[in-house]
């Protein structure tokens, strides 16, 4: 996720928060309850019960947007964490006796280790600095299909570009991003 789309997913929490803003909450819900929607179904939930659950979480937003801190965490990993707390306590009500305290889901996440971070950020930054040198058209795609995770369909849609366009514009600045990023310390593969 970019630094600007964080930001601006900050700025309307915000509003939510101080001003009830409906607008502002509106974006976020068409933003969010999709990708929470998936989240949960990944984690094992039924469809109707992660549906349930997004719309908990999405209440929580909007009752509680001002416990929110973007010092902390951008508003996607605050988010996310309500919904896998959400379910959890969900499996730990749930009497059927299919509860199991061994599931992953349930034990605490552990912390990442410094070095990890600090892997991350950098690799990061040289992401980010490899993008400034694609032709805005490619960077423009790259963004919205793996930083927004827009279908290449979707792009193609928004954009008025064929698919073949689209894929074909993507693969190349991928193929870019690859040498860039390979012609560095040799430490970053693209997949």
């Amino acid at each position: 996720m970019s630094g600007d789309l964080k930001q601006r997913l900050a700025r309307l929490a915000a509003a939510v928060a101080e001003r009830r803003d409906q607008a502002a909450f509106a974006e976020l819900f068409d933003y969010f309850a999709p990708r929470l929607n998936a989240y949960l179904q990944r984690l094992g939930m039924q469809a109707s019960q992660a549906e349930e659950m997004t719309q908990e979480v999405m209440i929580v937003l909007w009752h509680k947007a001002g416990l929110f801190d973007p010092a902390k965490s951008s508003l996607a990993t605050w988010l996310f964490r309500v919904a896998r707390n959400r379910r959890i306590d969900a499996l730990r009500r749930d009497r059927s006796g299919l509860l199991d305290p061994d599931d992953p889901a349930l034990q605490p996440s552990q912390p990442e280790a410094a070095d990890d971070i600090m892997a991350a950020e950098e690799r990061d930054e040289r992401v980010r600095e490899a993008m400034l040198d694609l032709p805005e058209e490619q960077a423009m795609l790259v963004r919205q299909a793996f930083f927004l995770g827009r279908s290449h369909s979707q792009i193609a849609e928004d954009t008025g570009l064929p698919l073949g366009t689209v894929k074909s514009r993507i693969r190349l600045a991928f193929s870019r991003l690859r040498r860039s990023l390979e012609s560095g310390d040799g430490d970053i593969t693209l997949h």
